[in-house]
């Protein structure tokens, strides 16, 4: 098992993990609080990678960082303005953004369909330099991360709990009486979704200098990682405490790429990932249901058998 499964390889894996986990705590926003399907989250990565690409290359390595939040936040602006002004549903308005980003992307990559950040500086090779030491120089990355991660955990924690933040997550499970207490619901879902795509453009420009290169097709398939990411959390978590919902999608989303991991081990071709990932949501999303189906039969299965216990002693 150790030479099946390296440290190296799960090191990685959470590296990676903890990219993805931005983009399903993005999705934990729309989906699992606004109720929302956003399909935009393919293209909002792809622009948060060119943004912190293109930014980076010019010399700002932590500047990027908030310019590809802010291009989040105008994907998620319009994606919103769509929804809440003119009536598109929420997963058409999706496609629409999403569609049209691919050639924003391009346009922001000068069009080309890929950049390259090798020979530049960034957030990684910087922290990497502030140290010597051995253990450092190894898992500098991944401390990196975990910092960048816990501090965006804990601002959505607090955000959640503002009023503004109630205010987003009763709109999620009951838009006509966030609007019988004299909130405007457009106003929640707009604020939402664009702080929902900011998350995903931070993790675009992360996975941008992670590594070292952006391509115009970087985001394709996104969105069922991180609802795979998503999901397996949300089984975790069984709808407890908002702190440990957040705590349980990084999980999730960790979880995930070690059993990506997993199948890279065995040698399962590269083609096959896609399938890979929707078998692996399909089976987070029966589970429960899988729970609920076994436990309700074996209720029936006890209290059948006393009955029959009777019966036979009767006659």
């Amino acid at each position: 098992m150790g030479h099946f499964l390296t440290v190296q390889i799960i090191q990685t894996a959470l590296e990676i993990g903890l990219i993805y986990s931005l983009i399903a705590l993005s999705l934990f926003i729309s989906f699992s609080i606004l109720n929302i399907c956003d399909l935009s989250t393919d293209g909002c990565y792809t622009l948060g990678c060119a943004v912190g690409a293109v930014v980076t290359i010019s010399g700002h390595p932590f500047l990027a960082i908030p310019a590809s939040m802010a291009a989040g936040v105008c994907s998620g602006f319009v994606t919103a303005l769509l929804q809440t002004r003119f009536g598109v549903q929420s997963i058409l308005a999706g496609i629409i953004v999403n569609t049209g980003l691919y050639t924003v992307n391009l346009a922001v990559m000068g069009f080309s369909s890929n950049l390259s950040i090798f020979g530049t500086d960034t957030i990684f090779s910087l922290a990497k330099g502030l140290s010597s030491a051995a253990w450092w120089q190894s898992w500098y990355k991944l401390i990196l991360l975990g910092c960048i991660v816990l501090v965006v955990c804990l601002v959505l924690y607090w955000f959640l709990g503002t009023r503004l933040g109630l205010s987003i997550r009763a709109t999620g499970d009951s838009p006509a009486m966030v609007r019988a207490s004299s909130i405007n619901p457009a106003f929640t879902i707009t604020v939402g979704l664009c702080i929902s795509n900011s998350l995903t453009g931070l993790a675009g420009s992360l996975i941008a200098q992670y590594n070292k290169t952006s391509d115009i097709n970087l985001g394709t398939g996104m969105v069922t990682i991180a609802l795979a990411s998503l999901v397996i959390g949300e089984s975790l978590s069984r709808k407890r405490h908002m702190a440990v919902r957040i705590a349980c999608v990084l999980a999730g989303s960790c979880l995930y790429r070690l059993i990506v991991s997993l199948a890279l081990r065995l040698n399962i071709p590269t083609e096959a990932f896609k399938l890979v990932s929707a078998v692996i949501v399909a089976i987070a999303l029966i589970l429960p249901s899988a729970k609920s189906m076994i436990a309700l039969n074996l209720k029936k299965r006890r209290m059948k058998a006393p009955g029959q216990r009777g019966g036979n002693g009767h006659a």
